[in-house]
């Protein structure tokens, strides 16, 4: 068999040791380089969020139910002795916007583990969860969250039926099948324009047996937390005070059946 000629006639041979040495210099500046721009348009994604209102900054002060911050976010303790929900906010909203709606929660007898997500995105954490509940004694336990931190946690109930009575979800859906033992709650605004109806559709096919779905008659994707308007959403019909009452009716309905 005849060896391949390079140009001229010249036999070709293997590349020499300071081009290959250039090869890989350039391969790893192209890398390098490839890493930092994902890692800046990651950073200048993450900053921009949605920041709690003054009226969260309120909430999270301690009156007839304790407030405390801590390793993995905050923790609101009412009178309940029972009963607890973990909490999962929504995907680049800062976690304290729930403060008004959790701090009600407990003090109407539901004590709260909020999480605290990496750089507020509850899909890099979806099993934080597990160590709230390991740290207290509560017999019933309750997963739920708002958005992309309810799609979280009912991702994280899915695999961990045993843990939970049920899943409480805000404008948000599942996407894996729930176990039929537990039961689910689905709260949206009828001004919702942020939630994909088609995703809420597809999740009722996974809902367990017992299944409550509630739509808030002027209410909107951004009303369940306390951090102003967010972008591509419906205008709200009713207040956010409104919006926030009935959906602590609706949850307290749910965990006392």
């Amino acid at each position: 068999m005849e060896k391949k000629q390079g140009k001229n006639g010249k036999k070709a041979g293997k590349p020499k040791p300071g081009m290959r040495q250039g090869i890989i210099r350039n391969a790893v500046f192209v890398f390098a380089a490839a890493l930092l721009f994902s890692a800046v348009v990651f950073y200048c994604y993450v900053s921009d969020y949605y920041k709690a209102d003054r009226a969260a900054a309120e909430a999270l002060k301690t009156d007839e139910v304790s407030v405390e911050k801590t390793d993995y976010g905050w923790y609101f303790d009412g009178p309940s002795e029972d009963t607890a929900l973990v909490f999962y906010p929504g995907g680049k909203v800062e976690e304290t916007a729930y403060a008004p709606l959790l701090h009600s929660l407990a003090a109407g007898g539901v004590d709260v583990c909020l999480a605290k997500m990496p750089f507020r995105l509850a899909v890099l954490d979806r099993d934080a969860a597990r160590d709230m509940i390991e740290m207290y004694s509560y017999e019933k336990w309750y997963i739920g969250g708002h958005s992309l931190g309810g799609v979280m946690a009912a991702d994280f109930a899915a695999g961990n039926s045993d843990l939970f009575e049920g899943v409480i979800l805000l404008a948000a859906y599942p996407v894996k099948e729930l176990p039929w033992q537990m039961s689910e709650l689905l709260l949206v605004g009828s001004e919702d324009r942020v939630i994909r109806m088609d995703k809420v559709e597809e999740g009722r096919q996974y809902a367990p047996d017992y299944y409550e779905e509630y739509v808030i008659e002027g209410g909107n994707h951004a009303q369940f937390g306390s951090y102003g308007r967010q972008k591509g959403d419906g205008t709200a019909a009713i207040t956010p005070q409104q919006q926030m009452h009935e959906t602590i009716d609706r949850i307290m309905d749910f965990v006392n059946k």
